[in-house]
C-alpha cells in the first residue's frame, strides 16, 4: 500500500453508517461501510481525495490494472446523484467499506462504545485508503474504510423521530385518560 493512497479527511458528514456490525449487500462478503459526504466548499479534503485517487490509479497501472474513462471512480456529485436528499446538497460523496471493524473514537480519541453515539448524520473525520480493483469484469478505484472519529453531533439521517420528539410534549396528556 502506498502512503499516497491513504488520507484522513477533513470534517465530513456520515450517512448509511453501517459501522457496528458487518452486513452483506446483495449476498456479497460481509463488510462494515459508510457513505462519506464532503461539502463542495471543503476544497482541501476534495483535493486530498483526488490526489489519493490518482496515486491509486498509478499503483493499479503498475499492477497491470488498466483503467479507462468508463472505470468506476469513488467520488460522486450529490447534487446530481441524490438531488432529492438534502444531506447531499452542495456535496460530493463516496462510499467506503472494509471487512475489518473500524475503530470509532471521539474528538479526544477515546473509544466510542455506545452504538447510539455514532450514527448517520454525525460529523467527523475518516481515514481512507484508495485502491485500484479489477474484479468480475468491473474495474475502478474503491475506498477502503480505516477508522472513524466523531467530532460533533449532527441531524440524524435515519428519517425517524427521537423518543423525546415523540413523547416529550405534555400537550397530549389529556389523551392518556
Amino acid at each position: 500500500m502506498s502512503d499516497k493512497t491513504r488520507i484522513t479527511t477533513g470534517k465530513v458528514k456520515f450517512s448509511y453508517a453501517n459501522v457496528w456490525e458487518a452486513t452483506s449487500i446483495n449476498g456479497g462478503k460481509e463488510k462494515f461501510s459508510v457513505s462519506i459526504i464532503v461539502s463542495k466548499d471543503d476544497k482541501k479534503t476534495l483535493a486530498k481525495i483526488e490526489k489519493a485517487v490518482a496515486a491509486a490509479e498509478k499503483v493499479g497501472k503498475e499492477k497491470g490494472i488498466k483503467l479507462t474513462k468508463a472505470s468506476k471512480r469513488p467520488l460522486r456529485d450529490g447534487d446530481e446523484e441524490r438531488p432529492d436528499d438534502p444531506a447531499y446538497k452542495n456535496s460530493m460523496f463516496f462510499n467506503a467499506s472494509t471487512i475489518n471493524k473500524p475503530e470509532i473514537v471521539d474528538k479526544d480519541l477515546e473509544a466510542i462504545l455506545d452504538k447510539t453515539e455514532f450514527y448517520s448524520g454525525c460529523v467527523g473525520r475518516a481515514s481512507i485508503n484508495f485502491y485500484a480493483f479489477d474484479s468480475n469484469g468491473n474495474k475502478g478505484i474503491a475506498a477502503g474504510l480505516g477508522n472513524l472519529q466523531k467530532l460533533e453531533d449532527g441531524e440524524r439521517l435515519s428519517g425517524g423521530a427521537s423518543a423525546e420528539d415523540d413523547f416529550g410534549s405534555e400537550d397530549d396528556d389529556d389523551d392518556l385518560m
